[in-house]
């Protein structure tokens, strides 16, 4: 399988970012990839509340869904749409941070709404507080590409290993880690992370992820990390993107992940015992 991750650097414009997205799937298709994946928020990366109110839209009018099951569709590929901002008819107006897996048929395979909120102080100028904003999901996702066994997640999901542990255990082959990851918690943790999840589960990691300092008509500009990443089952790093936008390609073979679990086989080893007393 060959798998292409999409790394943007989004604006708070949804027809920015399908314009950008759509460009650069179209040169994944040319690349001969068979599943292609985009980041974190590709329909619009911004800090107002006021300004995602204002062009944000319900899952059936977003124009970038639109766009890519669309791309999908025509290019008879897989795509992962890392998560789209969406609103919902929540009671208190907090939107959706939602992942697509979409068909060949550039039908809706899985959804997958993010459950773990990016609630942190990460210095004394920059803190984030991603549930005032966006209502948490409640359910882990595994979806059936035929090839491959999906677990879906996104970004600060990647922090609690029980879930990828859960999705492992339940077949996933290929975890995915849609991300806009902050520049200092990238620099610190990202790597270490993203083979942490990949040497526990022995299996391959797929982390498309938005870059740089993204243009914000209102608000503050956010600034994200970057270096979307391919890690093997063994907890190789097979491609690092860097921190420029554009397309990554690389050949996996979805056998080495039965080699892996073969060879370390901790997700079968489960021992049950007592907490501290």
């Amino acid at each position: 399988m060959k798998v292409a991750l999409i790394q943007l650097n989004g604006s708070d414009s949804p027809q920015e970012n399908s314009q950008s997205v759509c460009t650069f799937f179209d040169e994944a298709v040319r690349h001969g990839a068979d599943f292609i994946l985009t980041p974190e928020v590709t329909n619009c990366v911004s800090t107002s509340r006021s300004h995602q109110e204002s062009v944000l839209r319900d899952e059936c009018k977003d124009i970038v869904l639109a766009a890519l099951r669309a791309k999908t569709r025509d290019a008879g590929v897989w795509c992962l749409i890392g998560s789209l901002a969406l609103k919902t008819r929540d009671p208190d107006g907090r939107f959706a941070n939602r992942s697509f897996l979409i068909n060949p048929q550039g039908g809706i395979s899985a959804w997958y709404d993010k459950i773990n909120m990016f609630d942190v102080s990460v210095s004394e100028t920059e803190s984030y507080h991603e549930s005032s904003g966006y209502r948490p999901g409640t359910r882990a996702v595994l979806a059936d590409m035929g090839a491959a066994k999906i677990g879906l997640t996104i970004c600060y999901d990647l922090r609690f290993p029980s879930l990828y542990r859960t999705l492992a255990q339940e077949g996933a082959q290929i975890l995915t880690v849609p991300s806009a990851f902050s520049p200092v918690t990238g620099a610190a943790h990202w790597e270490t992370l993203l083979r942490a999840r990949a040497i526990e589960t022995g299996a391959f990691i797929l982390a498309p992820a938005q870059t740089g300092t993204h243009a914000a008509t209102t608000g503050k500009p956010r600034e994200t990390y970057g270096h979307s990443m391919v890690v093997g089952p063994w907890g190789e790093v097979l491609a690092d993107a860097g921190t420029q936008p554009g397309v990554t390609s690389v050949d996996i073979d979805v056998s080495d992940v039965e080699n892996a679990r073969r060879r370390i086989p901790s997700l079968r080893q489960e021992i049950q015992f007592e907490g501290p007393r």
